[in-house]
């Protein structure tokens, strides 16, 4: 089953997105569980948990179903030990927050080394700061997002993601986000069914399809290789639609969250119905 959807907003509260899903046609959504651009936020408070979870069960939006992504302020791999402790901190209270709402996913961008390290110290910082996660909170897998590779930002090759995973003491509770903007930018060809394919061949060979754990269905504003993180309504960009319908006929991108986050929210529901058409019938 495809599980599409798309990063929806969780505006005057998180218990409101399973609804502004559902208003798009979506079966998979992404949310903040807190204002991404604030480093501390006001705790969950029981009702509006209650809330969210009973109108995820009205509506059908299972764990599996539900890819919520940290605070963009968060970097794992920083070079500076005050602000290292203060993204593992942050990074904490998401997945405690994950849990609360009975999640099971998060979804965060890897880290930067801001010059100041090796790429493999970053690396290595970002995997331990995963271990550090774990050991505090149960359940919640941490899912790396693959980077456009603007700056100094790490991940954005396939090699650094199977790198972190190597380092990650249990590695039933990491997994990849794989951004096909920042697939494209960073230089992994998807304009073609054959290119997609084999950029996928690529990445199950050096990471391994198993750690697919959820995708963002973006279209490029910039070429092949730009290393741009801009993101475009699908079919309008520099990828086009091929890669969509590919992803759309193969199995492998079942029952993982399949979410937009195209430029254009007023054409969701039109994005979504047409990624839908390209599901063949069983």
């Amino acid at each position: 089953m495809k599980l599409i959807g798309a990063h929806v907003s969780a505006a005057g509260g998180v218990h409101h997105s399973p609804e502004n899903a559902r208003q798009i046609g979506a079966n998979a959504f992404a949310l903040f569980t807190k204002n991404q651009r604030q480093w501390v936020a006001k705790p969950l408070t029981a009702d509006v948990v209650a809330a969210f979870k009973a109108r995820c069960k009205q509506y059908g939006f299972g764990p599996e179903s539900i890819l919520p992504h940290d605070s963009y302020l968060i970097n794992l791999g920083a070079p500076e030990a005050d602000k290292l402790e203060k993204s593992r901190a942050a990074f904490i209270d998401e997945m405690e927050r994950c849990q609360q709402l009975g999640l099971t996913l998060l979804n965060f961008h890897p880290g930067s080394h801001l010059k100041k390290i090796s790429e493999a110290d970053c690396l290595s910082l970002i995997a331990e700061s995963i271990n550090l996660a774990h050991q505090v909170v149960p359940d919640v897998v941490a899912v790396i997002e693959n980077t456009a590779g603007q700056g100094t930002n790490l991940g954005w090759r396939f090699e650094h993601l199977a790198e972190i995973i190597a380092q990650v003491e249990d590695k039933s509770r990491v997994g990849v986000c794989i951004d096909t903007c920042h697939t494209f930018a960073a230089g992994y060809d998807l304009r073609t069914e054959t290119a997609t394919d084999q950029t996928f061949a690529e990445f199950d060979q050096i990471v391994g399809m198993h750690y697919l754990r959820g995708m963002h269905l973006n279209d490029s504003k910039g070429g092949l290789g730009s290393r741009l993180d801009r993101h475009h309504s699908l079919g309008e960009g520099e990828i086009g639609w091929d890669c969509f319908r590919y992803l759309m006929q193969d199995s492998r991108f079942d029952n993982i969250p399949l979410v937009l986050e195209t430029i254009n929210p007023d054409i969701w529901a039109q994005e979504i119905a047409t990624l839908r058409a390209f599901i063949p019938a069983s």
